[in-house]
């Protein structure tokens, strides 16, 4: 039979799940692909970038819906178990899951209304009325902001340690420290006064940035951003850098430019955007090259 599009498989992927264990990625696809008996040749069946099966691309877009609305939780790498919630919509036997199904979950809706919100509506969302290029935009939006949020999940699941390590290896990448080795003795030097970590800003190591990096669910406010410009007073020091998962209240932001000590607050989603710009924590999948006609060629003719 042909390959099911991903919405088709939303349901037999939760219906695996149904046994409240921890399950394996590709475990799920051996199953999936029983239940909808692919043969080898459908799913070796290639994307046209050449690099990715169809078969795996769609459960992967499955997996990705039915964990933003709260069905499935990632356990760690790979892995993943039903929520409480999937068990209830698995007990109501509906006769399909698909995105109008999923409408009814408000965490389905907030991340929908977040890609709307990123991404610049043309022409109403008419597809009919888009050029190639508008539709192949939309959809590389549409795969980075899921993309952002995995990302942002598996740095929540993460120990706070890791997370201290991983913002200096991005600071790195961004081209502070001046090398890998140093900035890891930085870490090293962590400590008190709410200082997660130390980068020199250059090189030479002329001036020093002070880094603190909390996983938080709740919005950062005042309070803790006069905390952290209290321990860069300790040390002497004017720039930081306040990374979080979560967000900075108006107030936060507001604080910091009123003040004489230069702070940078990074929330969760520029955190994510940034680790996606700078190859951290990610690998490139496919590679899309768009070529117009070199009207100068022709015109020699």
């Amino acid at each position: 039979m042909p390959i099911p599009d991903f919405q088709t498989i939303m349901l037999p992927f939760l219906q695996i799940m149904g046994d409240d264990k921890e399950h394996f990625l590709h475990e799920i696809e051996a199953s999936i692909a029983k239940v909808f008996n692919l043969s080898n040749q459908e799913l070796d069946e290639l994307l046209p970038s050449g690099k990715q099966t169809v078969f795996n691309n769609r459960i992967g877009w499955a997996r990705t819906y039915l964990s933003k609305s709260g069905l499935l939780s990632t356990s760690r790498r790979a892995y993943f178990q039903i929520t409480d919630r999937g068990k209830e919509v698995l007990k109501k036997h509906p006769a399909r899951i698909d995105i109008n199904y999923l409408k009814q979950f408000p965490e389905f809706l907030e991340f929908r209304e977040r890609k709307q919100k990123d991404s610049t509506p043309r022409n109403g969302g008419n597809v009919e009325i888009l050029t190639p290029e508008e539709i192949l935009e939309d959809a590389y939006q549409d795969v980075r902001d899921s993309l952002s949020q995995d990302i942002l999940l598996n740095v929540k699941n993460s120990p706070p340690a890791f997370f201290e390590r991983m913002v200096v290896e991005l600071l790195v990448k961004m081209g502070y420290g001046g090398s890998r080795k140093e900035a890891a003795r930085a870490v090293g030097q962590t400590g008190d006064g709410g200082i997660d970590g130390i980068i020199d800003e250059d090189r030479l190591g002329l001036d020093s940035i002070y880094i603190q990096a909390k996983r938080w669910e709740g919005v950062v406010g005042k309070p803790e951003i006069q905390k952290f410009v209290g321990a860069l007073m300790g040390k002497r020091a004017r720039k930081g850098i306040f990374v979080t998962t979560s967000s900075f209240s108006s107030d936060a932001i507001s604080f910091v430019s009123t003040i004489d000590y230069k702070i940078v607050l990074i929330d969760g989603i520029r955190l994510a955007d940034f680790m996606i710009d700078y190859d951290l924590g990610v690998t490139e999948v496919n590679t899309y090259k768009l070529k117009r006609i070199d009207s100068d060629y022709f015109s020699n003719n």
